[in-house]
């Protein structure tokens, strides 16, 4: 997905912003893309708990078996929970397997103090290809994604959905600009078009617009059609680090 078309159709929808705060929009058809809008959103609710009660009975021996390992490979914590920004802006739990070594921010900071470079690629990515706070087999699991799986259980709690924006810290705000209030009109999800669009190979910026064109597009249908891509994307490790 090349970052010139998100330009394009994200400059529509904005030109549709601008008209409607212009008034040319009818009422009416407000009110009925609001009430189908609300629907949908409904729907995708249902699905979500369901699909995610499914996964997580199927899923739960290999749960089992990666929380045994990293008990004994890494020690406790086995699960870490992070505040992540959810639907309205209320802040939640997002739970993962932990990865890191317990001592992460500490390790960061002088990784990056260290080298210049890194701090570079983490200002414009909030990410390092070469983290060292990832232990060894912590970056099995980042690389299959499977440090996410827990996630599930916000799914079922309301705080998530299958499909929908990634979820940002609190600090990541300020760089959505202008779109984190399209972000904030959605539960975030564990996987969405970022995911199958390259991931963290992908620029900060086009993160940023592959979210706002997921809630402005989004429907069963296309939340399905992520899902069905997601699994060659995980299987494929583009992006994953």
């Amino acid at each position: 997905m090349r970052e010139i078309d998100l330009r394009s159709e994200l400059d529509s929808l904005d030109s549709l912003r601008m008209r409607r705060r212009a008034g040319v929009s009818v009422g009416l058809v407000t009110s009925r893309n609001s009430t189908s809008r609300v629907a949908s959103d409904s729907a995708k609710y249902c699905v979500d708990s369901i699909l995610a009660g499914i996964a997580l009975i199927v899923l739960l021996p290999m749960i089992l078996m990666v929380a045994a390992i990293l008990l004994v490979a890494q020690g406790r914590p086995i699960f870490l929970s992070h505040r992540r920004v959810g639907k309205n802006g209320v802040l939640f739990s997002c739970l993962k397997f932990r990865t890191m070594v317990t001592n992460g921010e500490e390790v960061l900071a002088q990784h990056l103090d260290a080298h210049p470079a890194a701090r570079a690629e983490w200002n414009a990515t909030r990410k390092l290809r070469d983290d060292p706070r990832v232990t060894p087999f912590g970056k099995l699991l980042r690389k299959n994604s499977v440090d996410e799986v827990p996630q599930l259980l916000n799914v079922l709690r309301g705080e998530m959905s299958l499909v929908g924006p990634r979820p940002i810290v609190p600090s990541e705000a300020e760089l959505y600009g202008a779109y984190f209030a399209d972000y904030m009109k959605v539960r975030p999800g564990l996987t969405g078009l970022w995911q199958v669009s390259g991931r963290s190979d992908t620029s900060y910026n086009a993160r940023v617009e592959l979210d706002a064109r997921y809630v402005a597009e989004r429907s069963l249908w296309g939340d399905m059609v992520i899902m069905a891509r997601t699994i060659p994307a995980i299987l494929s490790s583009r992006g994953s680090y």
